[in-house]
């Protein structure tokens, strides 16, 4: 009779622990750079236009990181104070930031040559942007409660909004709508204006308003969805939701983070929305429905944060002064994804791309496979097949020599699954063979026995028979012990994990009794 090779025990898995495609897409952002600066890092914006560069903003200085070796090309630090919220033009070709001392520079990128320089506001600017549809227009909001449009060529303010009555931390001019401003103060509104008639047009959040949408916590972070309908705004640990269509209506509260969120941004398609707080936490949420598909931690507080627009970084910056950048590789089927329907694609005449390569090659020959033809033979013709012996397994070829303390030692080593190794121990009780497997061991060959006991002793898939084969090892080594400290070691931590699972379990009795006297008291009172 032929050898019978060792039957791996399949067991019932745990509950699936399995990402779903969300996360799995999220986790592809893996191998963070991290790049120590002396002062917390307030600020990180992706260039738009490619290779996306991205301006880091920190104490002094702005600096310009190449995306693909992280590396500093540009350094910024003509500023007489604090530097903040270093923003890359559209087209990538000059950089805006203010300072604490209220003034705004406008850099250009390759020669860091100052171009303009708009001195107008009194207290530190927090947030200087280009326009996105008007790239001569720049928004700056202030610690001096003011919000000014300016006009870069001639260095004037176009419009001086003065509605709020607190520090202004947060802006932005809307990318559907060049005239549409949002900003978020620390006076707990979110305002609307329009730079056509200078008037806030939409006050969202009043402490004095109504109930459902008061607000009494500083705004921190404010986003406008790219369709202009929607805004988005953080003012302590919550994320909320306004209807600009419907007159600023709060559609949503979420109260995801355990403290204050100091950043949003948008991924490519603004489909999902990421929120980094000070709880070190970036939490993505989907629009649609507004629940969080994925949580990503940090190592210290987040102060800003940002996505590339093709997708391939996150960066984070932190208070402690850590930037933080993940990487993701993305697939060769992604940009041609993006780019099937674009004007170079169309205008290159390659139908073929639109049909998903569906058009035969027209005049060009077909080459063959090259196979060998296989032999037909009569139907009744009879077909001696000839079986390929199946190669046996180490372990399986120790075990049908009968060499079951070696069979035992190959399967011990780290490699291998824990399934294979009780599965074999499983075969050598069944040939009453562990005994044999177990004699006669040093210190050297005992110790990868105990450490597998030591690993699985508190899996319920495999605890009985480690109970078993630990019960053996104490018999047949009870009169060596105190001659090695490292097996006494190891026997004295199985004895302490057997006991901390036995009050682990007690723990576990008493509350199913509790549930069980709940759910009865529940059941008797709907009867």
């Amino acid at each position: 009779m032929d050898y019978q090779p060792v039957v791996i025990r399949k067991h019932p898995r745990p509950a699936s622990t399995k990402h779903n495609a969300e996360s799995r897409y999220w986790r592809q952002y893996r191998h963070p750079v991290f790049i120590k600066e002396y002062a917390p890092v307030t600020s990180v914006h992706f260039s738009p236009a490619k290779p996306h560069r991205y301006a880091v903003t920190a104490a002094t200085r702005v600096q310009i990181y190449a995306p693909r070796t992280q590396k500093v090309t540009k350094t910024i630090s003509r500023f007489k104070d604090v530097a903040r919220s270093g923003c890359i033009r559209g087209d990538g070709k000059l950089v805006v930031a203010g300072d604490d001392s209220g003034l705004i520079q406008i850099f250009d990128i390759n020669s860091r040559a100052i171009l303009r320089t708009l001195d107008s506001h009194k207290q530190p600017v927090h947030v200087t942007r280009f326009s996105a549809l008007d790239q001569t227009q720049v928004l700056s909001c202030s610690d001096d409660t003011t919000v000014k449009l300016w006009d870069v060529p001639s260095q004037a303010a176009i419009t001086t909004f003065l509605d709020h009555t607190d520090y202004v931390r947060s802006g932005q001019v809307s990318t559907s709508n060049p005239n549409l401003i949002l900003t978020g103060s620390y006076d707990a509104t979110v305002r609307l204006f329009d730079a056509r008639t200078g008037e806030c047009e939409m006050v969202m959040g009043d402490p004095s308003g109504e109930a459902g949408t008061r607000n009494t916590t500083p705004v921190e972070q404010v986003l406008m969805f790219p369709s202009g309908t929607v805004a988005l705004s953080s003012a302590g640990p919550i994320l909320r939701v306004w209807d600009l269509v419907a007159g600023g209506r709060c559609t949503r509260a979420m109260s995801n983070h355990q403290k204050t969120i100091t950043s949003l941004a948008f991924n490519s398609d603004a489909s999902r929305v990421l929120t980094g707080g000070l709880d070190q936490m970036v939490k993505v949420y989907d629009v649609s429905t507004y629940r969080v598909v994925h949580t990503m931690r940090y190592p210290a507080p987040i102060l800003c944060m940002a996505i590339s627009p093709d997708e391939t970084h996150i960066a984070a910056g932190m208070s402690d002064g850590t930037l933080s950048v993940r990487r993701r590789q993305p697939k060769a089927s992604e940009p041609a994804a993006k780019d099937l329907f674009s004007v170079a694609s169309l205008r290159t005449g390659a139908f073929e791309s639109f049909l998903g390569g569906a058009l035969p090659t027209l005049g060009q020959g077909h080459v063959k496979e090259k196979k060998k033809s296989r032999p037909i033979g009569d139907v009744d013709e009879l077909k001696v097949e000839s079986k390929r012996k199946k190669r046996l397994r180490e372990y399986d070829r120790l075990l049908k020599n009968f060499k079951y303390s070696a069979a035992l030692d190959s399967v011990l080593r780290k490699n291998v699954p824990p399934t294979t190794a009780f599965s074999l121990i499983q075969e050598l009780i069944h040939r009453d063979g562990l005994r044999t497997a177990l004699a006669g061991r040093d210190d050297v060959l005992l110790e990868p026995v105990l450490r597998l006991l030591l690993k699985h002793i508190t899996d319920p898939r495999f605890g009985e028979m480690v109970c078993d084969v630990a019960n053996v090892v104490i018999e047949m080594y009870t009169p060596v012990l105190g001659q090695s400290p490292l097996i006494d070691t190891l026997f004295v931590r199985l004895r302490k994990k057997v006991a901390a699972e036995l009050r682990f379990q007690k723990e576990l009795v008493k509350a199913k009794g509790a549930l069980d006297m709940l759910l009865a008291s529940a059941a008797l009172s709907v009867v």
